[in-house]
C-alpha cells in the first residue's frame, strides 16, 4: 500500500516513517535498536527516506549534539493517505458481516494485542 502512495516507498521505509510519527520523532540509533536492525542498515532507510523528502533531521533541544529524526509535512501526508486507505480497505473487508461477527472479531483482536503485548 505505501508503495502506491509512493513509488520509493519500501515497506521497511513505510514501518520507520510510521515509527518516527507515532513517537513524535526519535534518534536513528533508537530505531535500529526498536527493530534489532543494523545502525548500517537504518542509515540507508533513512537517507532513502531524507532524499524522498520524507524526513528531515532537528538539533535536540536538550542535547545539540544528537539529531533527532521527524516526518515531514510530506512524510505526515503520505501516512495519512494510507491510513485512509487501510480504513476504507477494512470497511470493505467488514462492511457485510452481521454485528454479532464485528463484536466477535473485535473481542479477539483485543485477547489477541493483550496477549502480545508482553512479547
Amino acid at each position: 500500500m505505501a508503495a502506491r502512495m509512493h513509488p520509493e516507498l519500501s515497506l521497511v521505509s513505510f514501518t520507520l516513517l510510521g515509527h518516527l510519527d507515532e513517537r513524535g520523532g526519535c534518534r536513528a540509533t533508537d530505531l535500529a535498536a526498536h527493530y534489532a536492525l543494523d545502525k548500517s542498515t537504518v542509515s540507508r532507510q533513512v537517507a532513502a527516506l531524507e532524499r524522498a523528502g520524507l524526513v528531515d533531521r532537528r538539533v535536540d533541544p536538550d542535547d545539540h549534539r544528537v539529531q533527532v529524526l521527524h516526518p515531514t509535512e510530506a512524510g505526515a501526508a503520505i501516512l495519512a493517505q494510507v491510513t485512509v486507505s487501510r480504513r476504507q480497505a477494512l470497511l470493505e473487508r467488514l462492511g457485510d458481516w452481521p454485528e454479532e461477527d464485528l463484536e466477535r472479531f473485535a473481542a479477539y483482536l483485543t485477547r489477541y494485542n493483550e496477549a502480545s503485548q508482553g512479547i
